[in-house]
């Protein structure tokens, strides 16, 4: 159990969740069952996430455009996977006020789960609590096209309010803080404009392993941070 107090918390909050396969291939695993894992671990961090009130939004970085390159075995088994994740979402969003907004674009995915991620979203858009932005086909360069084309078809001003509304995480805010496991140091376009003037923490520890004391590990770091945003 982590002791230390956590004096201020991030409103919106953002994970790279890296080294699946990396957590595997350490144990001997195959490296399909470290994707497992990182679905669980990923279930088990926005429980954590809902426990703190303060922290209104949390982006997850699913399935980058770039991931496209890997194996067909393995691209499938992902899309299985994120289906898995639509359902339990849908099983809990009786119960749950959880708001669900997939980022990308989603049209390249298999039909069925095109299906489910866009029936997630429609359950539960009215949703008042955390708001959860999950990056699927998602690159933060593409956020950037994707916006300034639907702001240009819309015969809008050119302007950084307008530019924003079009953004894939809309309505949400700058992320306040990213974490990054792995040891990996880098952004990765992921939510590139969003990151504007996010706090950055890189832990060593993969994806699977992060668990809660890692988080409030990571929260606490985070209120430690001066946040002077260009200022004194």
């Amino acid at each position: 159990m982590f002791k230390k107090k956590i004096e201020k918390l991030p409103t919106h909050i953002a994970f790279i969740m890296d080294g699946n396969r990396r957590w595997a291939t350490k144990r001997g695993l195959d490296k399909m069952i470290g994707h497992k894992k990182g679905s669980e671990v990923l279930k088990d961090m926005i429980k954590c996430i809902q426990e703190k009130k303060e922290i209104k939004y949390a982006s997850f970085f699913g399935f980058s455009t770039e991931n496209w390159n890997r194996s067909e075995h393995e691209k499938e088994y992902l899309f299985k996977l994120f289906e898995d994740l639509a359902d339990d979402f849908l099983n809990e969003a009786k119960n749950k006020d959880t708001k669900i907004v997939v980022m990308g674009d989603i049209s390249k995915f298999p039909k069925t789960l095109q299906e489910k991620l866009i029936k997630v979203q429609q359950i539960s858009k009215n949703h008042k609590g955390l708001v959860v932005n999950i990056g699927l086909n998602y690159g933060g360069r593409a956020d950037v096209v994707h916006a300034t084309k639907q702001m240009v078809e819309s015969g809008e001003e050119i302007n950084q309010k307008n530019f924003e509304k079009h953004l894939y995480s809309y309505p949400s805010p700058d992320i306040d803080f990213l974490i990054r496991t792995s040891g990996e140091e880098r952004l990765s376009n992921f939510m590139l404009y969003q990151l504007a003037y996010a706090e950055l923490y890189f832990s060593k520890v993969c994806w699977p392993g992060f668990n809660r004391r890692q988080f409030e590990k990571a929260l606490y770091a985070f209120s430690k941070r001066n946040r002077r945003f260009g200022g004194k």
